[in-house]
């Protein structure tokens, strides 16, 4: 496993990042238990970079997997706080519901907002600027599906990681192409900011082209780390091979447990529209009173699932 400096942060992490969120409620839900054990599994095989959320309900299987674990662990997390306040309760619930004195990296979660995130979120910021200085965070970081977000993170110098969309059909990503995008990483390269990528398999959409995609993002230098959601053991040891630059027999990529997830809406869907606010990538509309996907823009990324008040939603 190859370890990189995330900028100038001086947080080195291993080039493959376990994203976290889809074994939790928002998608798979499996058991903290089973959990827990893919991810230990993954620390005990060079894994040392942990990806997840406020909002993904996930720390209880990290504090799980952690439990005995000696190594060092990068942890990093985010919020959708505006607040002051509620973006310190929300490093401190963190810590300590992962049983942590102390978060690698906290986000402003800002998946659809644009360049005015900065002025709008200033107080959470703020908070966790002071938070920094704490000793409670090590890094601070913006998670955005957006170039300019991205652009602007470059002139803002409290930002020390960015964490951005990217994926070589440029699914998900606001204002812009993929090589708009790429631009605007080494943009905030040059600025010294430490760079990990998400979507790399556009929310599963590019599971049929794994390692192509996987190279694809890769290859930009700019990228320190890219974090890959897994759930199923047989995920985390391709992802691993791939990562170690292990020669891959092509049956190993068809085998069970890389079947691309879908968003399931039930029948008892009452059309109420809030799935469609929640969604950040304009995958989900009205018809006929009831809400409805379209799976060519669609993110399996499971954030209009608790937004539905009848629980009429589900990534399956």
């Amino acid at each position: 496993m190859k370890y990189n400096k995330l900028g100038n942060s001086g947080i080195k992490v291993s080039e493959l990042c376990f994203g976290v969120l889809p074994m939790g409620p928002l998608q798979a839900n499996i058991s903290v238990k089973d959990g827990a054990k893919i991810i230990r599994k993954g620390l005990n095989s060079g894994i040392n970079f942990l990806d997840t959320a406020q909002a993904y309900k996930t720390y209880p299987y990290i504090k799980e997997a952690l439990t005995g674990y000696k190594e060092d662990v990068v942890i990093a997390s985010k919020s959708y706080a505006s607040s002051y306040d509620d973006m310190k309760e929300a490093v401190l619930e963190a810590c300590r519901e992962m049983g942590r004195d102390y978060i690698d990296i906290f986000h402003l979660h800002a998946a659809r907002e644009d360049g005015s995130v900065f002025q709008k979120r200033a107080a959470a910021l703020s908070a966790l600027v002071d938070l920094k200085k704490e000793g409670l965070i090590r890094a601070i970081g913006i998670s955005t599906h957006a170039i300019e977000v991205v652009e602007e993170s470059a002139e803002i110098s409290d930002i020390d990681i960015v964490f951005p969309i990217i994926n070589q059909i440029g699914l998900g990503i606001i204002g812009g192409t993929t090589e708009e995008m790429i631009r605007a990483i080494k943009k905030v390269s040059v600025r010294g900011k430490g760079i990990y990528a998400m979507k790399a398999l556009a929310g599963g959409y590019l599971i049929t082209q794994l390692l192509e995609s996987l190279n694809f993002v890769r290859n930009i230098k700019e990228i320190q780390s890219t974090a890959i959601g897994m759930v199923h053991p047989r995920e985390l040891e391709i992802n691993l091979k791939i990562f170690e630059n292990k020669k891959i027999e092509q049956e190993e990529l068809v085998k069970e447990g890389f079947i691309r997830k879908r968003l399931f809406i039930s029948f008892f869907c009452e059309g109420c529209g809030t799935c469609v606010e929640a969604c950040p990538n304009q995958a989900l509309s009205l018809k006929e009173g009831k809400a409805v996907v379209d799976y060519e823009l669609c993110l399996t990324c499971g954030y209009c699932v608790p937004h539905c008040p009848v629980f009429a939603l589900r990534i399956v």
